[in-house]
């Protein structure tokens, strides 16, 4: 505790730091005031309900849950982050079977600038389209004390739309500067700052069925349950697979280089939660859709039976696309050929394999078998909130059981804690771990 105690201390003193630290508060502090500032022309009393109610367990539950309960509050920050993943997620694939968007990608500096402003112009037309979507569900829901929106029209839904388009691209803004000025990670800790804005309601949720009849000895069963989990995914997320690589020595003038062992730290999940991310972007696409269809007896039941959050089917395909797109960004993410490359320019090699190709394929083929497991297990702990609401777990804290929720928040905690490290480190400060690293999250 004292060795922790020290570690905070330390932060204080380094006055860039603290004042990195500092930023980045004051700028998540902004993004949780947008998300309880209602839309103009919503009526907040008749919202107040209604909306968490129509949400709770389905698809728009979950998107709530990622805007930190903006989309329920019908607040000006109601997309969220969202749609600049979904543009990123786009211009992604783009790069994968588009060759001018191949070409951008190994620009450099300046090919790196352009497919930031293409995800910028997609950012805006994603958050237009989404936010019609809003629009008329907004406009279609009503309550025994009338409609939410008193006067729905051409004037609200243009307003609606700007109002919430702004809302995503300032918020797209806020990360950038966190990322530059704050701790880094802009875009991940304004998602999770929503996450975790929800945690302690969905604690006190769950506590309260207790009162309802439910034994003490089953909550604390899942509670503990819980815990196992989150040390699961902790483990996963710093997994690495190091494989050798020698150096044969080298003299250039009167210095001699090489002559040791090095590593090459494989993750069990490279692709980290971007396959989460991917295949939730997409899985909203349906649910927006099915919005300008209200009356429809067929959409409606295609939405309850086939896209629902809570049903097997959507698990499923929920499933095999997060195993899909772990595969797909982990080859975006990581190239045997580049590594195999280098390593013959450096005069490195791995014991008993041939430099060059076979050196690419060796990587390749251990890469393959260790995202197998890392994609399995990502889908399970995707779909385990499904698990526990049908067992009777509240969905608000279901969701933090498994699933996106805990991915984010434990990857994110990591990579900002990572930070933090490096800067204690760079003036020679002991981190957070007693060795001074955080093991398994460097190389």
């Amino acid at each position: 505790m004292s060795k922790l105690t020290e570690t905070f201390t330390n932060i204080v003193k380094i006055q860039e730091l603290r004042e990195r630290l500092l930023f980045t508060a004051a700028l998540l502090i902004v993004v949780r005031i947008g998300s309880h500032i209602t839309l103009p022309g919503v009526s907040a009393s008749l919202l107040a309900d209604t909306i968490r109610r129509s949400s709770e367990g389905t698809l728009f539950g979950l998107y709530d849950m990622f805007v930190g309960g903006a989309f329920s509050n019908a607040a000006i920050f109601a997309l969220g982050i969202m749609p600049y993943i979904s543009s990123s997620i786009v211009i992604q694939l783009l790069g994968a079977v588009i060759p001018y968007f191949q070409k951008l990608q190994k620009e450099g500096e300046d090919g790196r600038k352009k497919i930031t402003q293409y995800t910028r112009y997609g950012t805006v037309l994603i958050s237009m389209l989404q936010a019609s979507g809003v629009v008329v569900k907004l406009a279609s829901t009503t309550t025994p004390g009338g409609p939410i929106v008193p006067v729905p029209g051409f004037g609200f839904a243009m307003s609606t739309i700007v109002v919430l388009t702004a809302g995503t691209v300032f918020m797209m803004w806020l990360g950038e500067q966190i990322t530059e000025r704050g701790i880094g990670n802009g875009i991940s800790l304004i998602i999770f700052i929503g996450i975790i804005a929800r945690f302690p309601n969905s604690i006190l949720d769950e506590v309260q069925l207790i009162q309802g009849g439910r034994s003490l000895i089953v909550e604390i069963v899942i509670f503990v349950l819980m815990g196992f989990i989150v040390a699961g995914v902790v483990l996963v997320t710093q997994g690495t697979r190091r494989i050798p690589v020698q150096y044969a020595k080298r003299v250039i003038g009167r210095k001699v280089y090489g002559g040791v062992t090095q590593y090459i730290p494989l993750r069990v999940n490279t692709a980290g939660v971007m396959p989460i991310i991917f295949a939730q972007a997409i899985m909203f696409v349906p649910q927006i859709i099915f919005q300008f269809f209200p009356e429809s007896e067929f959409v409606a039941n295609l939405s309850s039976n086939w896209f629902s959050y809570t049903s097997w089917t959507y698990s499923i395909i929920y499933g095999l696309m997060i195993v899909f797109f772990t595969y797909f960004y982990t080859a975006i993410a990581f190239n045997p050929k580049d590594v195999a490359d280098t390593m013959k320019k450096q005069g490195g090699f791995i014991p008993g394999i041939r430099p060059g190709n076979h050196t690419a394929e060796f990587v390749d083929n251990i890469l393959t078998k260790i995202t197998l497991p890392g994609s399995v297990f990502l889908a399970i702990i995707a779909i385990l909130p499904t698990v526990m609401i049908k067992m009777g777990v509240t969905p608000g804290f279901a969701s933090f059981f498994g699933g996106t929720s805990l991915l984010i928040v434990v990857g994110v905690a990591l990579d900002t804690l990572q930070q933090v490290e490096s800067h204690l480190l760079m003036r020679h400060y002991d981190g957070f771990m007693k060795s001074g690293k955080l093991r398994g999250r460097r190389g």
